[in-house]
């Protein structure tokens, strides 16, 4: 019995190491289309009748498969907030466990081949729930594995990241079943064609891949980049500082690389971090002050992030976002972490982030948690408000209209088809603004800056990123990182981009993998009330 014990935990220990050492950035994503296998196989065995308590075991061991994975690849999170960092582990690794307890619950009843289906369907619902409910955590969904191996994927354009899922999934299951009938028959042939079938899974869809790779290309207009990276410590320096300060760093910096031919000049999320009454803006130093910088240079347009705050007493105003100024119960204000874009035209264009960090810009289901747990929930960095967002998806054009920005705000940039959502309105090169200080020296800022490679492929956009402390990048629209600057240094990095009108299949179709699934997956449980169990589907 101990012997058995230590197998199943053993085959559960090796799926999340498996799972670990396949995720970017230092990982080899081909260990993913093999993780899942030994949990499978794990719950196959505790199906055996003589077996009690089989769904806390079942439980159990999926948990630590998926603590090991979440705790290996999001353990920066502590360097933000411990707690923060506990709740998006503990919790996401019971969430994914769950998965498992649901398939091995599904699976004693119904054939092989139809639980296997509803597993995969499940699972891919689920990474689209975590693509839009309130405690929105898609850094661990599985397409993002290949983020790093470009030349594989170039195909997501088509399929978004929801393809690299499914990818993973087929050849688990196809590698399981032919464990299972291995072991069962004991033949050779049996693992000859595993092998063969195997390969061709593998091999094609790359092959694919670097076909497209290879042949690639689009003519646009050239837009001359700059992307600011001013390396400040948001914890003692960012939010000590005045904006004119700020305007101070940023007219440094831009004078290191501004040419008559710069189009773009690109700073950071928050980087004008004192938060300016929105409805003096207009009127302000600052405006005025950046005004004066396009005046002298005609052609570039400023696209920043700044902080803007709204106060207000008119009830009517109150949003679901809005928050109340606790030493004044009769006073309202909306915080907004904003993008805005300042060129010759006399009107200021802006954009606000509306995919919020959980626990720190937003509060999720607040009306069932605050009474309960008060603000104490995920924090990764900044300040504790709720950030007002907005509905669309908004363009900032330039001041010659040839060129489209997507201002896209940290976060934002993990969400495939929320980024299309740019693209649809007329986008014809992606922005990123971000600060990833938050995080320090780990995997956390590298992954966010690998993610936006896939961004890229999806969309065939060509991306300048700017970070506070970096990463900042050019990455074109197969995804290669063609210049960057160091984490951790000071500097302005210019490039060169090529826009982009034409509209991919993904773009046009988002998500459409992930809705299939949640279809396929209602239709096989609930058919699973209506018709007996078959030796096969």
């Amino acid at each position: 019995m101990r012997s058995s014990k230590f197998k199943l935990a053993l085959l559960s220990l090796i799926s999340g190491i498996l799972l670990a050492l396949g995720w970017p950035t230092y990982g080899f994503p081909a260990l993913l289309f093999i993780a899942f296998v030994p949990l499978l196989l794990a719950e196959q065995q505790l199906r055996l009748p003589e077996i009690k308590r089989k769904g806390l075991k079942i439980f159990g061991l999926s948990y630590l498969t998926f603590f090991i994975w979440n705790i290996t690849t999001t353990n920066w999170l502590q360097f933000a907030d411990l707690f923060g960092a506990g709740f998006a582990i503990f919790v996401n690794s019971a969430l994914m466990a769950t998965l498992i307890l649901v398939y091995h619950k599904y699976a004693k009843r119904k054939s092989q081949n139809r639980a296997l289906l509803f597993l995969v369907t499940l699972w891919i619902s689920f990474e689209k729930l975590h693509l839009g409910w309130e405690f929105s955590w898609p850094w661990l969904n599985l397409g993002n594995g290949f983020s790093e191996y470009i030349t594989w994927i170039q195909w997501y354009e088509y399929t978004g990241t929801f393809g690299g899922t499914l990818w993973v999934w087929i050849l688990n299951v196809l590698i399981f079943k032919g464990v299972l009938s291995y072991q069962k028959e004991k033949s050779k042939g049996i693992l000859k064609s595993l092998v063969l079938k195997c390969t061709g899974l593998i091999i094609i869809p790359i092959l694919i891949s670097l076909v497209i790779y290879n042949t690639y290309s689009h003519e646009g207009e050239k837009v001359n980049v700059i992307a600011l990276q001013p390396n400040i410590d948001p914890y003692s320096d960012k939010y000590n500082m005045t904006n004119m300060k700020f305007a101070e760093l940023f007219f440094e910096l831009s004078n290191s690389k501004i040419t008559d031919s710069t189009d773009f000049i690109i700073a950071p999320e928050t980087f004008f971090a004192e938060s300016t009454r929105l409805p003096k803006f207009e009127n302000s130093l600052l405006r005025h002050t950046l005004k004066q910088y396009v005046n002298e240079h005609p052609n570039v347009n400023l696209l920043t992030g700044i902080s803007f705050i709204d106060w207000f007493h008119d009830k009517s105003k109150i949003k679901k976002e809005t928050n109340t100024y606790k030493l004044r119960p009769d006073t309202w204000y909306d915080d907004y972490n904003s993008a805005i874009l300042i060129n010759t035209s006399d009107s200021i264009q802006q954009y606000n982030k509306s995919k919020l960090v959980v626990g720190i810009e937003n509060f999720p289901y607040q009306d069932i948690l605050k009474p309960i747990i008060g603000d104490a929930l995920i924090d990764l960095g900044g300040t504790v408000a709720m950030k007002t967002t907005q509905k669309d998806r908004a363009v900032l054009t330039s001041s010659n209209s040839k060129f489209k920005a997507a201002p896209i705000i940290c976060y934002e940039s993990v969400y495939g088809e929320f980024v299309a959502g740019y693209v649809r309105n007329g986008a014809n090169f992606l922005t990123i603004i971000t600060n990833d200080a938050w995080w320090n020296e780990t995997q956390g800022h590298k992954q966010h800056l690998s993610y936006a490679r896939l961004r890229a492929i999806e969309t065939r956009r060509d991306i300048a990123r700017s970070a506070n402390t970096g990463i900042s990048a050019i990455i074109n629209a197969k995804g290669e990182i063609t210049n960057s600057i160091a984490y951790g240094e000071k500097g302005a990095l210019s490039g060169q981009l090529t826009t982009n009108d034409r509209i991919t299949f993904y773009v046009k179709a988002g998500d459409y993998i992930a809705r299939i699934s949640i279809f396929v997956m209602l239709f096989v449980f609930l058919i699973g009330f209506f018709r007996r169990k078959k030796e096969t589907f």
